[in-house]
C-alpha cells in the first residue's frame, strides 16, 4: 500500500458484515436482559440464544470468504505486529480494517459468545430450562457447562463488551469514528487500499449463507423434543 496525499473514501465494511454487527450487538442485549429476568423470560434466552448462534456460524464463514476487510487472513495480526502498534510502531494499513489490538478484541468476542452459546447448549437450571443438548451428555459435563455458562461466561463476555465500549470512546477522542463506518461501511483513509467488495452478488451470497446457518440453529433447537 501506498501513501498518497489528501484521503480517500475506501468501502471497508460491506453490508453483510455490518447487519451481522448490528445485529449481534442487539442480540447480546436482549440476552442479558432476558438472563437476569429469568421466569418466562428464558423461554426468549433460548430464542435469542439460537439467533446468535446461527450469527455466529455466519460470521465464521464470512470470515473467510466475505469483503476484503472482513476476512479473518485482513487481521489475523502476529505477536510482533500487535508488539509493534501497542509501541507506536503501527503500520497506515493498521488504520483500514481491524487494528491489531481490535483484531484481538474480535477473536476474542467471537470466541466467547462461541464458549457461551455452546454452554448454553448443554446447561440445566434444574428447575423449569435445559439446553438441546443435554440428554447426549453425561451429567458431570451438564453440570460443568452450566456452572460455566451462568457464573464465568457472561461475566467474561460483560467485560469485553465494556472494553469494546471504552474502545470505541477513546478512538473518538482521537478523531476516529469507528461507529460511522460500521454504519454506513466507509472509512476516509490516507492511503490507496482495495476495498472490499459489497455489491448484490456478494450480498445475495451473504444471505444465502446466513439462512443455511440459521437452518443449522434451528434443527440445533429441534433437538430439545426427544424422539418416540
Amino acid at each position: 500500500m501506498h501513501l498518497k496525499p489528501g484521503l480517500t473514501k475506501v468501502r471497508v465494511w460491506d453490508l453483510p458484515t455490518r447487519v451481522f454487527h448490528w445485529a449481534l450487538a442487539l442480540a447480546v442485549i436482549l440476552q442479558a436482559i432476558t438472563g437476569l429476568v429469568g421466569g418466562n423470560a428464558l423461554a426468549w434466552h433460548f430464542r435469542v440464544g439460537y439467533a446468535v448462534l446461527a450469527l455466529l456460524l455466519f460470521r465464521i464463514i464470512w470470515g473467510l470468504v466475505g469483503g476484503r476487510w472482513s476476512r479473518f487472513g485482513a487481521f489475523a495480526y502476529s505477536p510482533q505486529s500487535l508488539l509493534n502498534y501497542l509501541k507506536g510502531r503501527g503500520k497506515p494499513e493498521h488504520g483500514v480494517g481491524h487494528s491489531p489490538t481490535g483484531a484481538g478484541s474480535v477473536f476474542a468476542m467471537l470466541l466467547f459468545l462461541l464458549a457461551q452459546v455452546g454452554s448454553g447448549l448443554f446447561s440445566d437450571d434444574e428447575i423449569a430450562t435445559a439446553g438441546p443438548l443435554t440428554r447426549f451428555v453425561s451429567n458431570s459435563t451438564v453440570s460443568l457447562a452450566t456452572q460455566y455458562h451462568a457464573n464465568i461466561g457472561k461475566w467474561v463476555l460483560l467485560a469485553l463488551v465494556l472494553l469494546h465500549i471504552g474502545a470505541i470512546i477513546y478512538y473518538l477522542r482521537r478523531k476516529h469514528h469507528l461507529v460511522g463506518a460500521m454504519l454506513h461501511g466507509d472509512k476516509d483513509l490516507v492511503l490507496a487500499a482495495p476495498p472490499s467488495r459489497d455489491d448484490a452478488v456478494s450480498r445475495a451470497a451473504a444471505l444465502l449463507i446466513l439462512a443455511a446457518c440459521a437452518g443449522l440453529a434451528y434443527w440445533v433447537a429441534s433437538l430439545d423434543v426427544p424422539a418416540f
